[in-house]
């Protein structure tokens, strides 16, 4: 499904701003927007000796659910079978310990000051859930 510019943008920028908080907390980049036909995957980092496979949500208010309550049964499971693939895909066949992460990010409402911050992870909420939901 192709996203709009504008969403395709806010998605982006929510990716980028989860990228930054898991390298700031000691996480290895692998990569990001993993495509297969059972769905996407946002970003896959390392954590020590840990594949983490990150989904990441970005939500402007909770209208109409937190970013963690869109994640229901069905979209675990493509984001399961889509790291499956990326494990046989790159012929990763030893045990190896898998985790699914979930990043919420929200704007943080903040009075203007007539300040600019350049620091754009300030200007948001980051929810971080560590092994949100498991397959294996």
């Amino acid at each position: 499904m192709l996203k709009n510019s504008s969403s395709k943008k806010t998605g982006d920028l929510a990716e980028d701003i989860a990228k930054q908080h898991l390298a700031q907390h000691g996480l290895s980049f692998i990569c990001s927007n993993f495509y297969s036909r059972f769905g996407e995957i946002d970003l896959i980092f390392r954590d020590d000796q840990v594949l983490v496979f990150i989904e990441v949500r970005y939500r402007k208010n909770n209208r109409y659910g937190s970013n963690f309550e869109t994640i229901n049964k069905k979209k675990q499971d493509k984001i399961i079978k889509t790291a499956e693939f990326y494990l046989y895909k790159n012929k990763i066949t030893e045990s190896i310990n898998c985790r699914f992460d979930v990043i919420g990010i929200e704007p943080t409402r903040m009075k203007p000051t007539g300040i600019e911050d350049k620091n754009i992870q300030s200007q948001h909420s980051i929810n971080w859930i560590k092994n949100a939901f498991s397959c294996f």
